[in-house]
C-alpha cells in the first residue's frame, strides 16, 4: 500500500469544519493534545509503517 494523496475525502469542506469545530473552545494546549490523540487514533486506523511514514514526511514537506 502507498499513500495517497488525491483528493479522497468524501465532503472536504464538511470535514474541514467539523475539524475547526472539534477546536472551538479549547486553548492551545487541549487542541494540540486533541490533535494528538486524532493523528494516533488515524495511524492506529491505517495501520501500515510505510504509510505512515510517507505521509509524516509528507506532513514535513520531504516528498
Amino acid at each position: 500500500m502507498s499513500l495517497n494523496v488525491k483528493k479522497n475525502i468524501a465532503r472536504p469542506d464538511d470535514f474541514y469544519q467539523e475539524l475547526i469545530d472539534l477546536q472551538r473552545g479549547l486553548d492551545e494546549t487541549a487542541v494540540e493534545r486533541m490533535n494528538a490523540r486524532l493523528i494516533l487514533l488515524l495511524a492506529n486506523h491505517i495501520g501500515d509503517h510505510d504509510v505512515l511514514t510517507a505521509a509524516m514526511k509528507a506532513a514535513r514537506g520531504k516528498v
